[in-house]
Formats: structure tokens, sequence, C-alpha cells
């Protein structure tokens, strides 16, 4: 009894690097992709005051969602009757808490009808029947992805159409009506020739900032450029950085670059974005630089764009073709607080294990990387509980080791184990 005990107390609380983390198990997932982990889900893990929840594939396909409360390690799990085609890892699933506490759930789309449902009580695990939002624009859906404001009423983001073709479409839900507007049927127009690959952040005022990358085609390669939008009136209209008012839908010739990279670079989409204190937006992203692909940050400070370039890898590799890439490293998740910036992500270079790279930004002191995890998680990415971090600065990740094949192939990898990592406090030094 006491070495039970004691194993689960290893499993809850250990230190890597002289960093406390704690982990809490949640339950078996599938594993031979890496669907649960892409970093476009946006939010695979989010909670209110009182509970947290997340979701994810099991190895039959179904749609599990899971409820704790805040600070146990204790996960109530549902499994859904709800199936989704895992065998594409496009196929991710979102979620997001209304004011009112609904678990809202959008899952399974890649270029297909919308799949969204609502739970059926407040902080319940049981979902009620798929249903539409709008009724508009509901046929080709693709990357849905939810976002909160303070006041309890939700975005939803997803493209609509095909890769190189599509349209960004913009969803509204006010928590009072308990019903969904669409405010955007086009807002970034890739004009039937490229769409845009985005990232979003919703700051305390409410103010949505988004960036995105250009694709000219389905090939990867054609990635080109950063560009910029902010939104004060949740996502009715659009600004530039300077505050000059966009005509929308916004387009390649109209859009604000915050960073010009040309194509061909190893420029990967769909990244993450987030803002500092002061609201001020930072975007992270990877491309080729010097031979090397390296983590780079783009933000805008003191009236400009400007970029920091991490420098600590030392090896390149060929960004190229269409589907899920098998990629030897992950795409970055960025925080900023306290005037540092944290970049969560994972790479080959240290033997895929979860690492934390933070420096002061505009400063020139070197980057420190420190690895959360002594274990590797294979072709994971970074999705972390955002609205845990903006209350209390607590980094909440959903952790699973995955493998991913190149251009949607699929391992025959076992189910494993679907994970919490709490770094209850972000190194300074």
């Amino acid at each position: 009894m006491k070495k039970q005990l004691l194993l689960i107390f290893c499993i809850l609380i250990c230190s890597c690097s002289g960093i406390k983390i704690r982990t809490s198990e949640v339950g078996p997932g599938w594993a031979k992709n890496s669907i649960n982990t892409v970093i476009f889900r946006q939010s695979a893990i989010t909670s209110d005051q009182q509970y947290q929840f997340t979701a994810y594939y099991d190895n039959d396909s179904y749609l599990v969602l899971a409820r704790r409360e805040v600070g146990s390690s204790k996960w109530k799990i549902q499994k859904t009757q709800y199936q989704g085609n895992t065998k594409d890892a496009h196929n991710a699933i979102s979620i997001a808490l209304d004011g009112d506490g609904f678990l809202h759930v959008s899952w399974d789309h890649h270029d297909s009808n919308l799949k969204y449902a609502v739970s059926k009580q407040p902080l319940s695990l049981k979902l009620g029947e798929m249903q539409s939002m709008t009724g508009k624009q509901e046929s080709k859906v693709s990357y849905p992805q939810f976002y909160n404001f303070s006041d309890g009423d939700l975005l939803f983001m997803y493209r609509s159409g095909q890769s190189g073709k599509g349209s960004l479409v913009l969803n509204y839900f006010n928590n009072e009506t308990r019903k969904w507007k669409q405010i955007q049927n086009n807002l970034i127009d890739g004009e039937g020739e490229r769409n845009a690959y985005w990232q979003a952040s919703v700051d305390k005022k409410n103010r949505i900032h988004l960036s995105w990358t250009w694709r000219e085609t389905w090939d990867v390669s054609t990635n080109h450029d950063i560009a910029y939008a902010v939104s004060s009136d949740k996502g009715k209209t659009w600004k530039k950085s300077s505050g000059e008012t966009y005509t929308l839908p916004i387009n390649q010739s109209s859009a604000e670059i915050a960073w010009e990279i040309p194509q061909k670079q190893n420029l990967i989409n769909q990244t993450s974005m987030t803002v500092n204190d002061k609201g001020l937006p930072f975007i992270s992203s990877y491309w080729e630089e010097g031979d090397q692909t390296q983590f780079q940050i783009v933000y805008f400070q003191d009236g400009k764009w400007k970029k920091e370039i991490t420098d600590f890898r030392n090896s390149t590799f060929d960004l190229g073709g269409g589907g899920t890439k098998s990629i030897p490293i992950s795409r970055p998740e960025i925080l900023v607080t306290g005037g540092i910036i944290y970049l969560v992500y994972r790479d080959a270079e240290r033997n895929n294990r979860i690492s934390l790279a933070y420096k002061k930004y505009g400063m020139t002191t070197d980057w420190k990387v420190k690895d959360l995890t002594s274990y590797s998680v294979g072709q994971w990415e970074p999705n972390y509980d955002r609205r845990v971090f903006k209350s209390n600065k607590e980094l909440h990740l959903f952790v699973q080791n995955v493998k991913q094949e190149d251009a949607e192939g699929l391992s025959d990898t076992e189910p494993t184990m679907i994970k919490i990592v709490e770094l209850t406090k972000l190194p300074k030094k």
C-alpha cells in the first residue's frame, strides 16, 4: 500500500530541470496520429473557477469528454455518442465554456459538414443532439476554433472551403440570447487563388487580435508572410496596427504585413499568438534563416513590428507537400507575461521532450531552455488552458505521446495516456 501511494505521488508531482511539475492522468487516447494534439485545436483544455474540462478521441474514435474539480487529480470520464474520422489528423476537437457554464464542442472537420453540440446542462459531460449554428456556410468546415470573451460570449472561427481557396468565417454567440450569428462570411479573401492560415487571441478588453500566413496552393512550401488585423467590436470591423480601418474582406493587397517572409523558407502555418500585459500582439512561428530552421517571434512595440530569433536550434529540414506532416519540431505555443516571452515546444534535438524556452523580450540576453518532461512525447504539439493562465499565470498543458506518419499516414501505436501537465510557477531566471 505504501509503495502504491508513493507511486501515485510520483505521478502527480515531479521536478525536471529544477521546475516543479504536477501531472494528472485522464485516460487512454487514440495515438496512431497526432489528431489529439495538433496545435490548431486552440482549446483542448478549458476551465471555469470550479471545474476543468478536456476532450479527446479514444482508440475506437469516440469523442470523450473529461472533467475534474480545480486542484483535483481525479477525472470524471464521459464517452459520448459521437465519433470522428481519426484517420485524418485535421479532424480535431475544440471546446469552450460559455458564461452560463454550458460546454460547446465541435469536432471532426476537414472540408466537411459542421459537427457541433452543447452539453445538456451547465458543467455537464453529456452532450445534446448535433445542431446548426447559423445555417450558413456549414458544409465545408475546417479548423473550428472557439474563443472566449470576458462577458461569457463566444467567438467561433473556421475555414469554409478547401486549402488554397478557403475563406475565414466568424460566428458570434450571445450568451444572453443563447443564439449564434454569423458576423463575417469571408473576413480574409483568398480571391480563389490562396487562403489564410490564422491564429488569434482575445485580450482583456475583448479585442480580437488576428494574424495569418498566406498559402498559394495545397503545398505547405508556398506559405509566405505574416499579416495582422485587430477588432475592437467582437469582429464586426477590423483595423491595422496603425489604426487604419480595413475595407472588408481583407485580401493579399490590402493586408498589413507584420513580417515579410518569402515562399520556400520552411514557414509553418497555424502557430500561435498572444498579447502582453499592455494588450500588444506577439506572434510565434518558425522559418529558415541562416541555413537553420529557428523559432521566431514577431511583436508590436513602440509603434512598429519587431522580431526575435531564438537561435538555439542547430539543424534544418525541408517543409513541403500536403497533408499532416511528420516534422522534427512542433509548432510553438507562446505566452507573454511580466516582460518575458515563453515558448512551449517539442524538438527532436532534445529527444522530443516538452521544452520551455524563455527570455526578456527586447534584451540582448540569451534564451534559456528547460525540459518540462524527462520522456518523449513523440509528435505532440502544445495546447494549454488559456483561462487558467489568464487568471493565475499557471501553465496547464494537454499532453499525449503520439506518432504522426507523413501525409496522413497511420502508425500502429497502441493507445497512450492523456495527461495534464501543470507548471504552477513559470521560471524567470
